[in-house]
């Protein structure tokens, strides 16, 4: 893989705002964020200057979280920090995908409340309302509860994000997040697409079966919360 070809997963935030995921973007100026219940995610350009920071105020809003993902950018002294975490971006190197579509289900908009009450279980990471909208979510029902999950996320240009890969606790165990993985990876790739994902450092579990299923290190960042002035 080349670096051109990776280039967008630079800012793969700033690149879904612009692209596929336009349609569930706000923008003030060149600052742009998704819609409330989508995702918490902000973006700015590379090299903001103050103008710009300004914009993405005005755009969340008074004392209002901007989660500001990987973006390497300082805001102004008066943006409170909220969270630092460390992790990594990890991508799948090869167009071959393994066939794990056995025992997986999709779910659409009349599954929310079920995949809300497995996030609060689970704890994944942040998951809204409308999340499901950002990509295709699968399921692993064991007779009729939802017991584990997992969904596409940030869609960089010719890249889509697995994210959201959790289990309930008395289902852990049983293979169920690899997978969905697996299967998710198999349709990113059918599209013409490459599969990638972030983990916290911390999470070396995940870690660990992200390697097993194939994907490799990228590179590592710096995930990061604020809150406005």
């Amino acid at each position: 893989m080349g670096n051109r070809d990776a280039v967008a997963l630079d800012d793969p935030v700033g690149e879904s705002l612009r692209g596929r995921h336009a349609h569930l973007a706000r923008r003030w100026g060149r600052a742009a964020t998704y819609l409330p219940e989508v995702a918490t995610f902000s973006a700015v350009t590379a090299d903001p200057d103050p103008e710009e920071w300004a914009d993405l105020a005005r755009l969340l809003g008074p004392g209002e979280f901007a989660d500001m993902f990987g973006c390497p950018a300082t805001p102004p002294s008066d943006w409170e920090p909220v969270f630092v975490l460390q992790g990594r971006q990890m991508v799948w190197p090869g167009s071959s995908h393994p066939d794990a579509e056995a025992g997986v289900v999709e779910l659409g908009a009349d599954s929310v409340p079920e995949m809300l009450d497995l996030v609060a279980r689970a704890q994944p990471g942040p998951f809204w309302p409308r999340t499901h909208e950002l990509g295709t979510f699968l399921g692993v029902r064991d007779n009729g509860t939802l017991v584990a999950m997992a969904g596409e996320r940030l869609r960089p240009p010719g890249w889509t994000e697995i994210s959201a890969v959790c289990t309930a606790p008395e289902a852990r165990g049983r293979g169920h997040a690899a997978r969905l993985v697996s299967a998710l990876v198999a349709r990113i790739l059918a599209r013409g697409e490459r599969p990638f994902l972030h983990v916290a450092e911390t999470n070396t579990g995940a870690i660990g079966l992200y390697e097993r299923l194939g994907f490799e290190t990228r590179r590592h960042v710096t995930f990061r919360g604020f809150r406005t002035p």
